[in-house]
């Protein structure tokens, strides 16, 4: 085919639409940014949280760690790729900040259901909701308090975030 048979397969009219479109699209998102509106809807109140430290073990697996205990709270075996990749994210912001594994991470249930990682250190989050109920429940896991007694775990709290995983 030569150029002028190609060029003819594309209505001019089309091509100009499809500028114009884009232009409007960018001006539009342009204008929203430099606008300073938060189209994110808001936070809900926060009905449980718990600070988290993420260690590599010799295994090849994922150690958690309670931040204020110190007591391991669940090891994850295997390649748990959302958890990793969760967390790679969030290392990588804090290597590029110059800051190391020090600070704890922060797990937040909200009472809508919605589950955040939160590195104070950097201000990075993760809205976990967002990947889907299954990823966001390897984390909601975590958020499960351990009883004093040893009598196993307890969280009342977490009804609204089980109720909603197990919906969608």
């Amino acid at each position: 085919m030569n150029e002028a048979s190609i060029q003819d397969q594309v209505p001019r009219g089309a091509l100009v639409g499809i500028g114009i479109l884009l232009a409007v699209s960018l001006v539009a998102v342009t204008a929203v940014r430099l606008s300073g509106i938060d189209v994110r809807t808001p936070d809900a109140e926060a009905v449980v949280t718990r600070d988290l430290r993420f260690e590599d073990t010799a295994g090849g697996g994922v150690a958690v760690i309670d931040a204020r205990s110190g007591r391991l709270v669940e090891t994850f075996s295997g390649e748990q790729g959302f958890l990793r990749g969760a967390l790679r994210a969030l290392a990588r912001e804090r290597k590029a900040q110059g800051l190391g594994p020090e600070f704890p991470f922060q797990l937040v249930g909200r009472s809508d259901g919605r589950l955040t990682l939160l590195d104070n250190a950097t201000g990075a989050r993760i809205d976990l909701e967002s990947f889907g109920p299954t990823n966001a429940r390897v984390f909601a896991r975590l958020l499960v308090q351990p009883d004093p007694s040893g009598a196993g775990a307890t969280a009342p709290q977490l009804a609204p975030l089980a109720t909603r995983s197990a919906r969608q």
